[in-house]
């Protein structure tokens, strides 16, 4: 498999505060995303010659809001994964040759659902644990992975409580120096363990905010990103892997990975060069949308050991001052969850901190930056991991 190693290079991003945006349309969240993104490339919008977009008609979102008259755009979903899944389609185009300028954009408007949260459907037939996981909501799904991996370990519940929390006070403390977060607010430990429960053993604090929001990039090749700016990233890996509905149908399913997340870390890394992740990696930015999701995800991703990214958290190697700052913008804890666009926002912290431009939080020597975006259901996921690295 040949490797997308400095085929590709991000020369401008664009996002959206996220937040209740009552006045604001999908539409209208991808031409704020588009237009900060089309600005900080410094490019006219009529260089662009393709375009992705998720979450929004693909005619509406991109054509009619840059009039990019004639030029083709593509719809894409891969449920929460679809951020990482635009920028995937849009940067194999330009690596492929076909196009040397092209736009990946996603919006959300998931205050506008009417529910709240991201609602399930299944076959009320269904029986046993088929039924609960199918036609549970997502909590209940990433509790499964919280209970299995206390029993697993051995860990009480108190101890199980604490990793969790320490993650969400520490996703919280960096909210608060992100700009464009959602939840600006510091918390104590105490009050994430002793937060009201929404389903054992995740608690209110565990679990992130569905949201508006949008986010954008603009695409090109490195040789022609140093015509336009200095300070470009480059994409030196990317991994896509999806897995099937085992956690549904299989007692052997054992909630303690994600071995999708296993997959499309290995071959980001293996496209990029990286050996060991865990001396390598200078930032990462996790898909987070409950705790547990973190926690498992260090593992994954091969910034912990097997059982011990609870360990790893409470002594703080993934604080900002840490070994390897973890979800340095505040996660999608803190920034919110607007599900289409939330790949990209994530990619939207790596391009910042590659270029050395994350404000307050920013992290120093940035060798390599991932991002690791996952969606799907419980034993069903799709997740793609990015790899990216400042301008040589």
């Amino acid at each position: 498999m040949e490797s997308i190693r400095d085929k590709v290079a991000i020369i401008g991003m664009g996002a959206t505060k996220v937040g209740e945006l009552w006045d604001k349309g999908s539409e209208d969240l991808v031409i704020d995303a588009a237009f900060e993104a089309i600005q900080d490339a410094g490019i006219d919008s009529k260089e662009v010659q393709a375009g992705w977009v998720g979450g929004v008609s693909a005619t509406q979102g991109l054509n009619g809001a840059l009039k990019l008259s004639y030029v083709p755009v593509s719809g894409v979903e891969n449920a929460c994964a679809t951020g990482g899944e635009v920028f995937r389609s849009a940067a194999l185009a330009v690596a492929s040759g076909v196009y040397d300028i092209v736009i990946a954009a996603a919006a959300a408007k998931q205050k506008d659902a009417g529910t709240t949260g991201i609602t399930m459907q299944g076959d009320p037939s269904t029986l046993g644990m088929e039924a609960m996981i199918h036609n549970g909501a997502v909590p209940l799904h990433f509790a499964l992975y919280a209970t299995r991996y206390m029993h697993h370990y051995g860990l009480t519940f108190e101890q199980l409580k604490r990793a969790l929390g320490r993650i969400a006070v520490k996703n919280h403390h960096n909210g608060t120096l992100n700009p464009k977060a959602y939840f600006r607010k510091e918390i104590t430990l105490e009050e994430a363990v002793n937060a009201p429960l929404i389903a054992w053993p995740l608690g209110l604090y565990d679990c992130c905010a569905n949201i508006d929001g949008g986010a954008a990039a603009v695409i090109t090749t490195p040789e022609i990103a140093r015509k336009f700016r200095d300070d470009y990233v480059v994409l030196k890996g990317l991994g896509l892997a999806s897995g099937w509905r085992e956690g549904r149908i299989s007692p052997r399913y054992q909630f303690l990975e994600f071995p999708e997340n296993v997959l499309a870390a290995q071959i980001a890394y293996q496209q990029a060069g990286i050996v060991d992740p865990m001396q390598e990696l200078s930032h990462v930015q996790l898909h987070d949308a409950f705790t547990v999701n973190e926690l498992v995800d260090y593992e994954d991703v091969g910034i912990a050991p097997r059982g011990k990214g609870g360990d790893y958290v409470l002594e703080g190697r993934y604080d900002l001052e840490g070994t390897i700052p973890v979800n340095t913008d505040g996660g999608l804890k803190c920034t919110g969850h607007p599900v289409p666009a939330t790949g990209l926002k994530m990619i939207y912290e790596c391009y910042k901190q590659c270029q050395g431009k994350a404000e307050g939080r920013q992290v120093k020597n940035i060798r390599y930056s991932l991002a690791h975006n996952q969606g799907g259901l419980t034993g069903s996921f799709s997740t793609i991991c990015t790899v990216f690295s400042p301008r040589d």
